[in-house]
């Protein structure tokens, strides 16, 4: 029997199971009377979510209730790119700063999304050439999120280009580890660009993974 967990936060790890486990029946089950308890159970985690968080039902719903299949985590790229000893930052709408990335199209790869991801944030064609680490975003990143995203760190290589303000982000420029601006940290912590800033110094990096 597994051993409960005591956090204030374990009310999302029950909805995120409801909602695995009813999504997982959906996908596999015939019965036209198990299916419409799958969706009770599905709405039901929902539901949770809305009520001990700040986000409408509805958007609850279309974040946590849309996916068909059996639930695997979402993708998540995020590419490290370094000039003089300091690393590449794009300015988002809201203020805050991130590393280049975004959720890995379907038809991409890891390498490709992250190249094409700073193509279109920070206006650069770069060479995607190291995998930095890969991990559970719920385990490094607030607020915790109702679904399971996995978050590669890609080291890259500066082939050309210069930024253009776009959709998505206004500005980018190099930042030292110990003049970083106001970050996302939904999308990157201190502690996950110092991790960057390791692995651009070591040859001999090792990939982490959660």
């Amino acid at each position: 029997m597994r051993k409960p967990r005591k956090r204030k936060d374990i009310w999302v790890d029950w909805a995120m199971e409801l909602q695995f486990l009813a999504q997982t029946g959906l996908t596999y089950t015939k019965d036209p009377f198990d299916k419409e308890r799958f969706e009770r159970i599905r709405e039901i985690s929902a539901e949770i979510m809305a009520h001990q968080s700040d986000i409408p039902l509805e958007k609850v719903k279309n974040l946590f209730c849309n996916e068909t299949g059996f639930q695997t985590p979402k993708l998540d790229t995020r590419a490290a790119i370094f000039e003089d000893d300091k690393i590449l930052l794009v300015k988002e709408k809201n203020g805050k700063w991130s590393l280049p990335g975004g959720w890995v199209d379907v038809n991409q790869s890891i390498r490709s999304n992250t190249e094409k991801e700073v193509w279109e944030e920070a206006g650069l064609m770069v060479k995607a050439v190291r995998l930095i680490a890969l991990q559970d975003r719920n385990q490094h990143n607030l607020p915790r999120y109702a679904y399971g995203i996995c978050k590669a760190f890609v080291l890259c290589e500066m082939l050309g280009g210069e930024f253009q303000e776009n959709n998505e982000t206004v500005s980018s420029d190099y930042f030292s580890l110990d003049e970083l601006p106001e970050l996302a940290e939904e999308k990157n912590t201190r502690a996950q660009i110092a991790m960057c800033f390791d692995a651009y110094r070591d040859q001999n990096w090792m990939v982490k993974f959660d």
